[in-house]
């Protein structure tokens, strides 16, 4: 059981196999939001037709929104996301040659200990 469609999967492709990993199982689906109930054949035909749609929907969706990133990119007004550790590279360097742990910079930064690695290990490549 699902309560929404959408939830379950993001395309026609994930819904297939998911449905078919449970008719393999002895499962059927039920979508409690729509009343849609696959153990009828009306029910599956109105799973794939749902189905079909929600894909439709998040691809216009994205595309209108890739569209707008796009406007705003030509305008100015876009620059995407400064990435926080990176930022806070020199710091990470910096403690890293004092002798602190990873663990202990990322706490201390506010980063994850990840993104520690990952500067230091953009710092190695820079020098090297």
């Amino acid at each position: 059981m699902v309560i929404k469609l959408e939830r379950l999967a993001r395309s026609m492709a994930d819904l297939v196999a998911i449905t078919s990993k449970l008719k393999a199982k002895g499962v059927e689906l039920q979508v409690l939001a729509m009343n849609l109930d696959t153990t009828t054949p009306t029910g599956k035909l109105m799973l794939n037709l749902m189905g079909s749609f929600a894909e439709f929907e998040r691809e216009i969706m994205l595309e209108r929104q890739r569209e707008g990133v796009a406007r705003a990119k030509s305008e100015g007004k876009y620059r995407g996301r400064v990435p926080t550790a990176q930022r806070k590279a020199p710091e990470v360097v910096q403690l890293r040659t004092q002798g602190v742990r990873p663990e202990e910079i990322a706490a201390k930064l506010g980063i994850s200990r990840a993104s520690v690695f990952r500067v230091l290990k953009d710092q190695r490549t820079r020098v090297g």
